[in-house]
């Protein structure tokens, strides 16, 4: 060899060297970018699902003091924080500031009025609201709240307290007889007041305005009518009245009574209830925001939630759950706007509590002892606490309290709901809504979709994957390997699409003829196999060896029209005309046009190529030389195929069905347009459902930034996340172990 060969030998080594490690160190970064990527997608998921699950918190803003006489009624802050208020049970109303700025001082009196009148009641707001109304000893009652005007004199925000009167100054007459008022509760609707009260000579009266629009001055003129309420007890220790104006509800000691009144003509009792915890007795009543609740507090620190439920065609009042405070509960200061509430003990001890989550949020002891009056702010950020004449502010962070792991992940019993179940609905028009964040359901829905989209795919994927690269010749598998892969390239939207509006009204109009097609198809290629077995050798040799499945097509298409064509027939001789009538009256199973069997169908489609192509490139990598041994000795090529080409192949196939997985699970399009993306729990084909990853495409573009619908949907995806890393790691152990064990083959 000259030395000029031996020199450009040594250059192309040289050459492939260099490109050998270019393509090492490329495919190590490419690899470690992905690593990184995915590290960094589960860091930032974590970053924004983390604050839901922080306790709750405060910390002390002011202490001051306020010079009060009497009995604490109310006190309260307006929605920014800056002013506070305290009404007495006299009438003294004393606004002051919580904050120092540039007018005024933490504890400086802003303002101060009277409300006029001999006061012998007072009724205090169910929550979201802010009006308190006092009775008086003529039989009258006065609606006063505190009005906050806010003006920008010289671009400067400037907020002045007033006394203002919601129903005008006028006193309602709740008593024709002019007794005394000894207890009181008042609601106001759209156009109905209802002020119901006892008086000191024990009777119980209930007066009801209603509010008629002058079509020519425009304002609102209100008629009063009274009514007696029958059957009170002899104590009466507190009164309260639901927003809706339905129900009274009336506590003497341990027992409550609740009256129906929406026939105001014929007031009626409809049951007593012991609310008590067992061995105590209630301290304190108030109603949940919303009004659908009852919280009960106990001397023993028990504070118990009931609300309605429906029981033999009637909705009662029923015991739900309990909280435990750390003490015998004073007060109750429910929030205004979500299903939280705080507690407070005689002790000086406060606790944070949210009835949906079932979860205690906070416990704080207050140096003082027992307050004279507790309340939350609108925005939930703020605690105020009176403490003798010592007035407390302390700022609170409880931005998502009705996320819990409970709430998350195990049965709730939600209001007006029968008992309790897995429920997503995140929101609502209401302002009262209960925040239902169950991610049972739309994983559930997940795995459903997933389950019979694999059932219709893997199947057709694996079987058509083993036999064109076994069976099929060469010619034509070159065809037909190609044309099913490109069908992954199918946009998923457009599969969605033909499935939601031509799928879906078919597979309603047909569902005979659909499900005889699993029958007849079958067995149509089973005769068709044995006909083909029957023929003489000569009409076999005309089709080329390895194409014979090209005599399936017509086959397949005619049991298709044929079981389409039979089933109108089929339906009427046996379901009596319509099918999804049948199914409902005579079996019970509901159905939705768009349900798990159109999703399983499209879906199917979509994962039938990554099924295929992974499978049939694992049959076809089969050695050559382990089949034609396996035949050498005397084996048929099924028992080659289910003895030597399957058990060497079975790690690709195992790794095709595991992507087929992933790539179902993580659908959303499809899932999206073809059913009803209800989240319900049941496993019928005949229903829909909703996933995690639609879930989040639906909601995701309507949530507030930052708020708890938000970080619950990435936490969604957080779960997705993780369930397919997991789903991918346990499917490359079982893939690695398969290798282990046919690799020696």
């Amino acid at each position: 060899m000259s030395s000029e060969s031996i020199h450009l030998i040594m250059v192309g080594n040289r050459k492939r060297r260099i490109k050998d490690k270019l393509a090492k160190y490329g495919v190590t970064a490419g690899g470690t970018l992905v690593l990184v990527a995915l590290l960094l997608i589960f860091f930032y998921l974590l970053y924004v699902v983390k604050p839901i699950f922080d306790g709750a918190s405060m910390a002390p803003l002011s202490n001051f003091s306020l010079p009060v006489k009497d009995k604490t009624a109310l006190i309260g802050v307006e929605e920014q924080n800056e002013i506070g208020y305290r009404f007495s049970d006299r009438g003294e109303v004393n606004f002051f500031a919580l904050q120092d700025d540039a007018r005024f001082k933490a504890g400086e009196a802003i303002g101060q009025a009277q409300v006029p009148g001999e006061i012998s009641a007072v009724a205090i707001p169910t929550p979201g609201k802010t009006y308190l109304t006092y009775g008086f000893k003529d039989g009258k009652a006065l609606v006063v709240e505190p009005k906050f005007k806010v003006s920008y004199p010289k671009d400067v925000r400037l907020i002045e307290p007033v006394l203002g009167y919601p129903f005008g100054e006028e006193p309602i007459v709740v008593d024709p007889e002019g007794k005394p008022l000894s207890q009181l509760v008042f609601e106001a609707g759209k156009d109905k007041m209802v002020a119901a009260a006892l008086t000191q000579d024990g009777r119980g009266v209930m007066a009801v305005m209603s509010g008629e629009e002058n079509f020519i001055s425009g304002e609102v003129e209100w008629t009063s009518k009274s009514y007696p309420i029958p059957a009170l007890p002899r104590q009466v220790d507190q009164m309260l009245l639901t927003p809706n104006l339905r129900i009274l509800m009336v506590r003497s000691g341990n027992r409550l009574s609740v009256y129906d009144i929406q026939s105001l003509d014929d007031i009626q009792l409809r049951n007593v209830l012991d609310i008590n915890a067992p061995n105590a007795n209630v301290t304190q009543l108030a109603l949940l925001a919303g009004a659908s609740s009852i919280l009960v507090g106990n001397d023993n620190g028990v504070i118990s939630q009931w609300f309605e439920v429906a029981k033999n065609g009637k909705r009662e009042f029923t015991y739900i759950r309990d909280f435990k405070s750390d003490g015998p509960v004073a007060q109750l200061a429910p929030e205004q706007f979500r299903k939280g509430f705080v507690s407070a003990s005689q002790d000086g001890t406060i606790n944070f509590f949210h009835a949906t989550g079932e979860s205690k949020l906070l416990d704080e002891k207050i140096e003082g002892g027992g307050f004279n009056g507790v309340a939350i702010s609108p925005r939930h950020n703020l605690l105020l606490l009176q403490q003798g004449n010592e007035i407390k502010s302390y700022s609170v962070e409880n931005e998502h309290p009705e996320v819990t792991w409970s709430a998350l992940w195990q049965e709730v019993w939600y209001e007006g709901y029968p008992e309790p179940m897995y429920v997503w609905q995140s929101t609502s028009a209401s302002n009262d809504f209960e925040p239902k964040l169950s991610l049972i359901p739309i994983s559930f829905g997940t795995l459903k979709a997933a389950f019979y989209a694999m059932l219709f795919a893997v199947p057709i994927g694996v079987a058509g994957a083993i036999y064109t690269a076994y069976f099929m010749s060469a010619g034509m598998r070159k065809f037909v390997k190609p044309t099913v892969e490109i069908m992954e390239a199918l946009p998923t939207v457009i599969l969605g699409f033909l499935a939601g509006l031509w799928l879906a009204p078919i597979v309603e109009d047909y569902l005979p003829g659909i499900f005889m097609m699993l029958v007849m198809l079958p067995l149509g290629m089973l005769l068709t196999a044995l006909a083909w077995h029957g023929l003489p050798g000569k009409l076999k040799q005309l089709v080329p060896d390895g194409s014979q499945a090209i005599l399936l097509i017509p086959v397949v298409l005619f049991i298709g029209w044929l079981a389409l064509s039979l089933s109108p027939m089929v339906e009427h001789a046996f379901f009596g005309g319509d099918t999804r009538s049948w199914l409902t009256n005579e079996m019970g199973i509901k159905f939705d046009q768009r349900n798990s069997l159109v999703v399983g169908i499209a879906m199917g489609f979509a994962v039938i190529p990554t099924i295929f192509s992974i499978a049939e490139d694992a049959v076809f990598s089969v050695p050559k030389h382990l089949t034609q041994g396996s035949l050498a000795l005397g084996a048929t090529p099924w028992q080659t195929l289910s003895r030597v080409v399957i058990l060497t192949a079975s790690p690709g196939i195992f790794s095709a069905v595991m992507m087929g997985l992933g790539r179902a699970v993580g659908e959303t399009m499809i899932v999206l347009m073809a059913t009803g993306n209800t989240p319900i729990m049941d496993f019928s084909m005949f229903q829909g459902l909703r996933t995690l990853a639609a879930n989040i495409a639906v909601e995701m573009p309507e949530s507030e930034v930052g708020s708890s619908h938000y970080r619950v949907l990435f936490l969604a995806a957080f779960v997705l996340f993780v369930f397919t890393f997991l789903v991918n790691t346990l499917a490359e152990f079982v893939r690695q172990r398969l290798r282990e064990k046919y690799s020696s083959l």
